[in-house]
């Protein structure tokens, strides 16, 4: 079993920055992909921004673009996303995600067979 654990989130002011990172661990897998989404209240989990295994490459939602910027250490078998200039429809339960399926992108949740927990991030005014 694979365990995905975020640790970063809480409470920052908007226009501040903040960084989640996402640790796994378990029967580590090779080449898998990983993502972020998050859920505010009352709102379905959305896609925010994914990365491929071997070449990096990125994908990101259009409302985080430009703002957001996701990493991967594959030595270190964790993940990143760099929130910068966050503003208050940032405020959500932020989810690492992970699928076996290493050089591919999804941006819907059922493209993902493992999950966190989850940490909330809250932007203030």
């Amino acid at each position: 079993q694979v365990q995905l654990v975020e640790s970063g989130g809480g409470l920052v002011q908007a226009g501040g920055s903040l960084r989640l990172s996402c640790a796994v661990s378990g029967r580590t897998f090779s080449n898998y992909g990983m993502g972020w989404f998050r859920q505010a209240p009352g709102k379905e989990r959305e896609f925010v921004a994914a990365i491929t295994w071997s070449d990096g490459r990125t994908y990101y939602s259009d409302s985080v673009k430009g703002r957001f910027t996701i990493s991967r250490d594959n030595v270190k078998h964790a993940g990143y996303l760099q929130m910068n200039s966050v503003n208050l429809e940032d405020t959500a339960v932020y989810y690492c995600a992970a699928h076996g399926d290493g050089d591919s992108y999804y941006n819907i949740p059922q493209g993902y067979d493992y999950w966190g927990q989850g940490t909330q991030v809250t932007v203030s005014s």
